[in-house]
């Protein structure tokens, strides 16, 4: 990869980037000839495909948005000041480093506690963004879940040496959000952006499969099949708008065969099913290959 190119700063639950070389044989023609002027990521998570698309692809206009309020203070903060964010992970990063293991989880605790205490009022919260970062790369397992009251709560996980603070990628991926409309809000919040040809990436929280458990609790609200339906609606409802949309979700026939929950919800739509390497399972010998489906509503072959 070349050095000068913005990556994810934040490991994610589900992120995309180990199948960046399938979605592009899924992205719309019109993006590879240079004809998409807006890219919209209504879920945008770590933002793999996100980073993807705006650095690969001429695109004028991106809006990246979330139901997550604290993920968004921190892409705000990041395109606002990410030297500041720097010197605050930096600190975080000195102090968490020489520690040993006992006190790393002494003062992993401390930080969670603390951002938890952090209610976001205005548009930015310096501190708090420095937190959820540290937080991401020293909990469990990378994950994002919080409690019926909103709270964090990820235990600590036990790295060796973690990198806590990429300053450099940091910094890039501040000068990338400069032209990004960065929205809070749930994935209907794109629908006052979409014009012809605007492309759509939907990653919303996966439906559980049932013998993996389930990591869908990204806000307190959870994402259920209720969820998912409404997320299909709102889909077809956009569809006529003439943008054009891609859509990831687990495959539940990786459990049932028969559960045709996704193939009759989009059936209008195209399906395609990829192999994708299944990382979150706190058991590493069952982490292996399952199935993903991406749905368009245009052609896109995956090559």
């Amino acid at each position: 990869m070349c050095e000068n190119v913005a990556k994810p700063f934040l490991k994610w639950a589900g992120g995309k980037g180990q199948l960046l070389n399938k979605f592009e044989g899924l992205y719309p023609l019109q993006l590879k000839q240079g004809n998409i002027e807006i890219y919209i990521e209504p879920f945008i998570g770590g933002g793999a495909v996100f980073f993807d698309v705006i650095q690969k692809y001429n695109i004028k206009k991106a809006v990246i948005i979330d139901i997550n309020k604290e993920l968004i203070n921190c892409y705000r903060c990041i395109k606002a000041d990410s030297a500041q964010v720097i010197r605050k992970l930096s600190e975080l990063q000195n102090q968490y480093l020489i520690l040993d293991e006992k006190m790393r989880a002494e003062l992993y605790y401390n930080a969670r506690k603390e951002y938890n205490e952090i209610h976001l009022n205005g548009k930015y919260d310096f501190k708090k963004a420095a937190d959820f970062i540290f937080l991401n790369k020293t909990c469990y397992n990378g994950l994002y879940r919080v409690n019926s009251k909103g709270e964090f709560n990820v235990p600590h996980g036990r790295y060796k040496s973690p990198m806590i603070c990429d300053s450099k990628n940091i910094t890039l991926v501040g000068k990338l959000l400069q032209n990004v409309d960065i929205i809070y809000g749930d994935y209907t919040e794109c629908e006052k952006y979409l014009i012809k040809d605007t492309f759509v990436y939907f990653d919303p929280p996966y439906r559980p499969l049932a013998e993996f458990g389930s990591f869908v609790n990204y806000s307190k609200n959870g994402f259920d099949d209720e969820e998912q339906i409404k997320l299909a609606d709102f889909y077809k409802k956009v569809n006529k708008t003439g943008s054009l949309l891609m859509l990831s979700n687990s495959d539940p026939k990786n459990i049932n065969s028969n559960d045709n929950f996704f193939d009759e919800l989009y059936k209008d739509f195209n399906l395609q099913r990829i192999s994708a390497k299944r990382m979150i399972n706190c058991q590493a010998e069952k982490r292996g290959n399952v199935t993903e489906i991406v749905i368009t509503n245009y052609k896109g072959e995956n090559k």
